[in-house]
C-alpha cells in the first residue's frame, strides 16, 4: 500500500468509527474549549502554506485534548473581501462596481458569490482530510452569514460602550 492509500485508509477508518467525535465525547466538560480555526479565504485552492499553518495550530489543539480538555474545533471561511469578489467577477465577465451595477445587479452579485463560497467549501474539506486535521467542517461558521455579521456588531457595541473604542 502506498502513502496515499495508507492515507486515505485512515481516513476512512477515523471518519467510519468517528474518531474525532468520540475524542471529544470522552473528555470532560469542566475543561472545554471552542477554538474557531480560520478563516481561511474563500477563494482559491489551499496550498502548502495553508497545510503549514493548519498543521501547527492541529498540533496544539491535539495536544490540549491529549490534556483533557475538550476542545471543540469550529472551522469557520471568511467569504468577504476582494478575493471572492474578484473570482466572481472573473467568471461573469465583469469587472469592477460599475459592472456590477450597470450589468446584472448588486443582488444577483452578492448570491453569485454565495454560490462560489458554497462550491469552494468542498476542495477546504478534502484539504483538512487529506493533511489528516480534525474539525467540524459540518457546522463551519461563515462570515457572510447574518448571524455571524450580527455577533461581531454586538462585541463593537459592548466594547464602545465600555470605552475600549473612541472615534
Amino acid at each position: 500500500m502506498n502513502q496515499k492509500e495508507l492515507n486515505q485508509s485512515l481516513n476512512a477508518y477515523w471518519k467510519e468509527h468517528k474518531i474525532f467525535e468520540k475524542s471529544l465525547d470522552q473528555r470532560s466538560e469542566k475543561f472545554q474549549s471552542v477554538t474557531y480555526d480560520g478563516p481561511p479565504f474563500a477563494s482559491g485552492t489551499p496550498h502548502f502554506g495553508h497545510g503549514l499553518t493548519s498543521s501547527m495550530k492541529d498540533a496544539i489543539l491535539r495536544y490540549k485534548t491529549m490534556k483533557g480538555y475538550k476542545v471543540n474545533r469550529d472551522r469557520g471561511r471568511d467569504c468577504h473581501g476582494l478575493p471572492a469578489e474578484k473570482a466572481v467577477e472573473k467568471e461573469l465577465g465583469i469587472d469592477g462596481k460599475k459592472d456590477i451595477e450597470q450589468k446584472i445587479g448588486i443582488e444577483k452579485f452578492v448570491e453569485e458569490c454565495r454560490k462560489y463560497v458554497n462550491n469552494t467549501s468542498d476542495e477546504r474539506r478534502t484539504f483538512v482530510d487529506r493533511i489528516g486535521r480534525r474539525a467540524d467542517m459540518d457546522h463551519a461558521y461563515y462570515t457572510m452569514n447574518l448571524d455571524y455579521m450580527e455577533s461581531v456588531i454586538r462585541v463593537i457595541q459592548n466594547m464602545y460602550n465600555q470605552n475600549l473604542v473612541y472615534k
